[in-house]
């Protein structure tokens, strides 16, 4: 044996190389994949380049962090390069999910969307027959990369040399603990000095610009801890004992309890709205007639859950993460809304929609909620169909036929589904619709399909009011769309808007085109509220107490309050009841104590102590107690 082998000098040489040349092709490997996750998300070559180029955006650290994913993967796995079998498909599926999802609804994907998964599975056959083309190739994809896939793992395993033990456990000794501590930088509501020189800023109040900062696989991370509310700066029994109380002590009912039927029209918007075109007849002549107001809506095309969430209960998601679904998410307990209230008062509390009890995680919502019965797909009787869904016009024949069979005073709360998204052209074999103007076939037949739906919810509309006016019984009868119709390029081609998609920051004038639905609050013996204007969904619950005659601590009370100071409590902008916009307010270093209350009252009621619960929301006194 030669001097330099018994030195060991060559063999320590060799392991040197090797250990680069390992390295090396993993953070190739690892940028490759960055790269491809950027290209689907972003769906654009120039975007991409642009996030590798640019120096303040954390792509080189996107890279590492997936090089260090990998290292510890194959150490678990015992096999090198054998990790890029499983983080490959997973995150290349997730960016062409989240791409997906932005074209369609304007959000990128958050981590709390898994939570909805089954919703989404069982809309795909609706889907798929709006864009079947798409849809074969989707699947066509899917199936060639799962075959690719396996028959890559087969060439590649038994030319993959096993790792030695050794070799695993230095692999785990470096990649654990950097994974642990990149993982301890990531809570956004922290600061952290590191995650400031690696670039990584979270900009969760503006998760566009988030996930174009960072890149979707770091701004996706950010988002797991909303997850977990964190309790408001300043929250305790104090608190909440100094907001002040505008209404009464107790509730106050008139001596004749009104009926209540309160209609969320699925996607329910004024088409007549798009420039460039005329829709004949008039889709909406009822709704146009009876016209209160509008609903600022939070969403668009889609989380209707989120905007019944604030009819419901009179909180508003301006208070809660981005991305996240207070039904799904949030409620595990009961929930102060207008069910429970009305119910603790002698009111028949039910619910309707003509689809699945698990669809949104309905059924233990409304359980929470304080509504006694929930009428779904599973206890409805079969409905007429109009199209591929349930009708309005059945939905609204079964809560007419189940009102006249009550006689305690009712809350009834029905979504519809019939005129749910996408809208293919000649849905409609019978529609009575035109549509003139210079537009595309493909953009003619959508809003056809569209109008058509939005029409047959305007009728079935003023079949109810027909029924109340006809009744003795004093009825309010109240309508609102959810959220704009998912139109996608029809809006582009008529230039309502710029994109797909609406804005989420833009200047108020933009905002309210983008996120207006009609509002009509009407009851038998008063006719149409007018003048309600544009308000936030959570303002509802007022404007129906106030209609009925009823007063009560929170929602005539504080909401009373708050409507008077505000018209809109949207998460990125304010809007007074002078039409003041504030935008960005809940960056401000000084936030109007208002909205403090309101944020702090609303903690209380779904985290907290609830505290506030018997100034703001007491039950109603044993009768003889009075």
């Amino acid at each position: 044996m030669s001097e330099c082998d018994a030195s060991g000098i060559p063999g320590r040489r060799a392991l040197t190389i090797r250990v680069v040349a390992t390295t090396t092709l993993t953070l190739f490997i690892s940028a490759a994949l960055v790269f491809c996750v950027e290209l689907i998300s972003r769906g654009s070559l120039s975007q991409t380049l642009a996030f590798f180029q640019q120096p303040l955006r954390p792509s080189w650290t996107t890279v590492a962090l997936f090089a260090l994913l990998l290292i510890f993967l194959d150490a678990l796995i015992g096999r090198a390069y054998h990790a890029l079998f499983v983080i490959a498909p997973v995150v290349l599926v997730l960016a062409f999910i989240g791409h997906q999802k932005s074209l369609y609804l304007g959000d990128p994907l958050y981590p709390a969307d898994f939570l909805y998964a089954r919703q989404i599975v069982e809309l795909l056959p609706l889907l798929a027959s709006d864009r079947p083309l798409a849809a074969v190739a989707i699947t066509c994809g899917i199936v060639a990369g799962l075959v690719a896939l396996v028959a890559a793992w087969k060439f590649w395993r038994p030319r993959a040399p096993a790792l030695s033990m050794r070799g695993r456990m230095a692999r785990l000794g470096i990649a654990l603990p950097l994974l642990i501590f990149f993982g301890s930088i990531m809570d956004y509501a922290t600061y952290s000095w590191v995650r400031d020189r690696l670039q990584i800023i979270p900009m969760m109040w503006d998760q566009k610009e988030n996930y174009n900062n960072n890149g979707f696989a770091l701004a996706f991370a950010l988002n797991v801890p909303m997850a977990k509310v964190v309790a408001p700066s300043g929250y305790s029994a104090k608190a909440i004992e100094a907001i002040p109380q505008a209404g009464p002590a107790l509730p106050v009912l008139p001596a004749e309890r009104p009926d209540i039927i309160l209609v969320m029209n699925e996607s329910f918007w004024d088409p007549t709205r798009l420039p460039g075109i005329t829709i004949t007849p008039d889709p909406i002549p009822n709704v146009r007639a009876l016209q209160s107001g509008h609903v600022f809506s939070p969403e668009f095309g889609g989380m209707t859950a989120n905007v019944e969430f604030e009819a419901l209960t009179g909180f508003s998601n301006a208070f809660l993460p981005y991305g996240s679904i207070p039904y799904q998410q949030y409620v595990r307990g009961p929930v102060p809304s207008l069910a429970s209230f009305l119910r603790s008062e002698g009111y028949d509390t039910r619910a309707f929609h003509p689809f699945a009890g698990w669809f949104w995680n309905r059924t233990p919502v409304y359980q929470a909620f304080g509504f006694e019965h929930f009428m779904s797909q599973e206890t409805l009787p079969q409905l007429a169909a109009r199209g591929p869904l349930a009708s309005d016009a059945a939905l609204v024949e079964e809560i007419i036929d189940q009102a006249d069979r009550t006689s305690a005073p009712l809350f009834f709360f029905a979504v519809t589904l019939q005129n749910h998204g996408p809208y293919a052209p000649g849905r409609y074999s019978d529609a009575t619709h035109s549509v003139e103007g210079e537009v595309s076939e493909a953009t003619r037949g959508a809003v056809i399909s569209y109008a058509e739906g939005a029409a047959d919810g305007d009728r079935a509309f003023a079949r109810l009011v027909e029924w109340a006016r006809q009744r003795d019984r004093h009825t309010i009868v109240a309508m609102f769309g959810d959220h704009l119709p998912p139109l996608g390029p029809v809006y582009v081609e008529t230039g309502f808007m710029e994109g797909n998609v609406a804005k989420r920051r833009a200047p108020l004038p933009q905002m309210a085109v983008q996120h207006e639905t009609p509002l009509v609050v009407w009851s038998n013996r008063s006719g149409g509220v007018e003048g309600i204007g544009s308000i936030s969904p959570s303002f509802l619950p007022l404007e129906l107490m106030k209609t009925a005659g009823i007063s009560h601590p929170y929602y005539t009370g504080f909401l009373g309050a708050m409507r008077e100071r505000y018209r809109v409590v949207d998460r990125n902008m304010l809007v007074g009841a002078d039409d003041a916009s504030t935008p960005d307010w809940s960056q401000a270093k000084v936030i109007d104590p208002a909205i403090r209350d309101f944020r702090l009252l609303q903690y209380d009621m779904i985290f907290g102590k609830h505290h506030g619960a018997k100034t703001f929301f007491p039950q109603p006194m044993p009768a003889g107690m009075m």
